[in-house]
C-alpha cells in the first residue's frame, strides 16, 4: 500500500519546480530573437512624453532613427552636468561625416528647467544635444524608466541643489538600451555609437 508523500517531503519538489521555472523565464527573456545586431532585451527605457526646445511634445517615438545619448541632469548643476554635456559633445564630434547620432538631456529638475531655460543652457554645447522636461509628474515616470537617482538637496533660503545619477545611456535607433557609454575615451565612444547606426 503507497503511503501519501508528506508535506515536509514535497517542499525540496516545490523548490526546484519554482527554481525551474524561473531559469526558463530568464533563458526565454535572454535569448529571445530580437533580430541581427539588436541589443539584447533590457528592462531599461520605456515611453514618455515631455516637452522639447520650442515647446513642443516629445515622445520615445519621435527620437526614433539614429542613436541617442541619453543623460539626465540640470541647469543650476555646478559641475557633473556641464561637464558631461562638454564630453558628449567632444564624442558627437568625433562621429565620421555623416553619421547621425543625438544627444537629449533630460531634466530632473522641472520646476526650474523650463523649455526656453534648457534650450539657452544647451546652446553652449553641440547642436544635436536637445533638451527635455516637462511638469514633475510627467518626468517622474521617465525618471523610474531608466532607473534614475535624483533628491532635491535644501540649500540657503529658497536654494537647493540636486543629487542624481550620472550615467550616459547609448540607446539604439530603435530607442531600445544599449549600454552606458564610457566617455574617458571619445573617439572609442564614437565607434561605438557608429555601430548602431
Amino acid at each position: 500500500m503507497a503511503v501519501a508523500p508528506s508535506r515536509r517531503n514535497l517542499l525540496p519538489f516545490i523548490v526546484f519546480g519554482v527554481g525551474a521555472a524561473l531559469v526558463a523565464g530568464a533563458a526565454v527573456l535572454t535569448f529571445v530573437d530580437t533580430g541581427p545586431g539588436a541589443p539584447a532585451p533590457s528592462a531599461i527605457g520605456g515611453p514618455f512624453k515631455l516637452v522639447g526646445p520650442d515647446g513642443q511634445a516629445v515622445t520615445q517615438d519621435d527620437l526614433k532613427g539614429q542613436p541617442t545619448l541619453i543623460f539626465f541632469g540640470y541647469t543650476h548643476c555646478p559641475d557633473v552636468c556641464p561637464t558631461t554635456l562638454f564630453e558628449i559633445s567632444e564624442i558627437l564630434r568625433k562621429l565620421k561625416p555623416g553619421a547621425k547620432a543625438r544627444g537629449v538631456f533630460v531634466s530632473v529638475d522641472p520646476e526650474r528647467d523650463t523649455p526656453s531655460v534648457m534650450k539657452d543652457y544647451l546652446s553652449s554645447f553641440d547642436s544635436r544635444i536637445i533638451g527635455l522636461t516637462g511638469d514633475r509628474a510627467a518626468v517622474e515616470p521617465m525618471l523610474r524608466e531608466y532607473r534614475v537617482y535624483s533628491k532635491k538637496v535644501p540649500g540657503t533660503g529658497d536654494d537647493y541643489t540636486m543629487d542624481h545619477s550620472a550615467i550616459v545611456y547609448l540607446m539604439d535607433k530603435q530607442m531600445r538600451f544599449v549600454n552606458a557609454l564610457n566617455l574617458a575615451d571619445p573617439e572609442k565612444a564614437a565607434r561605438e555609437i557608429e555601430r548602431w547606426m
